[in-house]
């Protein structure tokens, strides 16, 4: 390649509108593109508009796609919806987990993606953290490190590019990096037997590659943003944990770094930093002409260049050898809702038999589900309109005191509630509100536990 071409191959940028981006990936010589909500309009769209760039473009594309489940879901209407993260750590277990995961990923590969950035690997400390929440397994590292792995050998086994996420941890910072640059205080021997712990399993499990974070490591290297820090990459990474897989950055357009750096010298810090791929810098254009001036200069060693070039490339290419038969649209609904059932938790109110009377009153802030709700309940023959009152409650949502609460991601709203029964569901999938409505039926138990500690409530049945 020549240097441009180089300089470009290393970048994966966001686009916009719904269709192939020929042209952005032409003129730049883009390593990849990653879609989000406003780039699919329906998973057929958005497999015409992969196949039509990868034909046009005709070499090896990194096409990826965040579908984490629960909150962070880029491609909906007619795909599975699987519940939050937090699910997998409630039923706790991995077998679950990764034909969740591998059920996910087939239907990604289907339509054209072959890199998916998830799983979460961060462990959440609780209520203080404004990031991560239901999307991390648990507070436990051997917990998040089983189903970290569990999940990224399914997205593996059903031929894309797991990419776990968001090194070195952004569940213990009080601080969102999309808005700021959090500080992580956690003395380095913290980091290891906690945050750390997870990352260290995925390296020592062969996994392919890790995402890192935007947070200032204050025991690591003070008040850089780890995505651009040697000591945090080449030094704790590579160094340490020994990974000598694919590193990316976590999205370069995010105010966390946005705020410190220019476009023009974000992509080649990154890379001087020991990245391999410099994820949606704010402009691609910019970055591309820092990293070809920096490597003209001698601020930037060619070599360090070509071996991210080479690092993207042979991932792809292995991924391309391994790719089983992809799967359709929908067809993951069956271990989407295995999951759901086994992560059902009951904190507070009966282990067992009818939790409502003959009919429910359902409520909630979000009316898409309520609506799920409601349909889950009329295939199950529960009478809507009267009855006993069932809340819904979603982010941020106030606690309730009476009938039935049920938490829908994460469950700390569950410990200041006084309803008589309170349940967690980790998710507002068609699959979580069917299992929700057999245990309010008393037709199925629910045997999940939570994740995460919640004061004032039990953990399970």
């Amino acid at each position: 390649m020549t240097l441009p071409q180089l300089a470009g191959q290393v970048i994966v940028a966001r686009y916009a509108g719904r269709g192939a981006p020929v042209d952005l990936v032409r003129r730049l010589h883009l390593g990849g593109v990653i879609a989000f909500s406003d780039n699919v309009s329906a998973p057929s769209a958005a497999a015409a508009a992969n196949r039509t760039l990868r034909r046009a473009v005709g070499r090896p594309l990194l096409i990826g796609v965040d579908q984490e489940g629960g909150l962070v879901e880029r491609v909906r209407g007619g795909a599975t919806r699987f519940p939050a993260f937090m699910a997998a750590g409630a039923a706790d277990d991995p077998g679950l987990t990764r034909a969740a995961a591998r059920a996910s990923g087939g239907e990604l590969a289907g339509l054209g993606f072959d890199v998916v950035f998830a799983p979460v690997a961060d462990v959440t400390s609780g209520p203080g953290d404004p990031t991560i929440g239901s999307r991390s397994p648990g507070s436990d590292p051997d917990l998040v490190s089983r189903h970290a792995l569990a999940a990224a050998r399914g997205l593996a086994a059903a031929g894309v590019v797991p990419v776990v996420k968001h090194f070195p941890g952004h569940g213990s910072v009080p601080a969102d990096s999309h808005r700021v640059l959090p500080v992580q205080r956690r003395s380095l021997a913290r980091l290891r037997q906690v945050d750390l712990r997870p990352f260290a399993a995925a390296v020592d499990a062969g996994l392919p590659a890790v995402m890192v974070g935007h947070l200032d490591v204050a025991a690591v290297d003070p008040g850089v943003p780890s995505s651009l820090s040697g000591p945090v990459l080449t030094g704790l990474l590579r160094g340490r944990l020994g990974f000598d897989g694919l590193v990316v950055t976590d999205a370069l357009d995010m105010a966390a770094v946005r705020d410190r750096v220019r476009s023009r010298a974000v992509g080649t810090r990154a890379l001087r930093a020991g990245a391999d791929v410099v994820l949606m810098p704010r402009s691609p254009a910019a970055a591309r002409a820092g990293i070809v001036g920096a490597v003209r200069s001698g601020r930037l060693p060619r070599e360090r260049l070509e071996e991210a070039a080479t690092r993207m490339l042979a991932t792809l290419g292995h991924a391309d050898r391994v790719r089983p038969r992809p799967t359709a649209p929908g067809s993951g609904a069956a271990a989407s809702r295995r999951l759901s059932a086994a992560a059902v938790t009951v904190v507070a109110g009966p282990c067992s038999g009818r939790l409502v009377g003959d009919g429910v009153r359902v409520r909630g802030s979000d009316p898409a589900q309520v609506a799920t709700f409601r349909a889950a309940a009329r295939a199950a023959g529960l009478p809507l309109g009267a009855g006993t009152n069932v809340t819904l409650l979603g982010r941020g949502a106030d606690p309730v005191r009476r009938g039935v609460a049920v938490a829908l991601a994460t469950p700390y709203v569950l410990g200041r509630s006084r309803a008589p029964v309170r349940i967690a569901t980790f998710g507002s999938t068609p699959g979580a509100m069917s299992a929700l409505v057999q245990v309010l039926l008393g037709r199925a138990r629910a045997p999940g536990r939570l994740p995460v500690e919640v004061p004032g409530v039990r953990a399970g049945c």
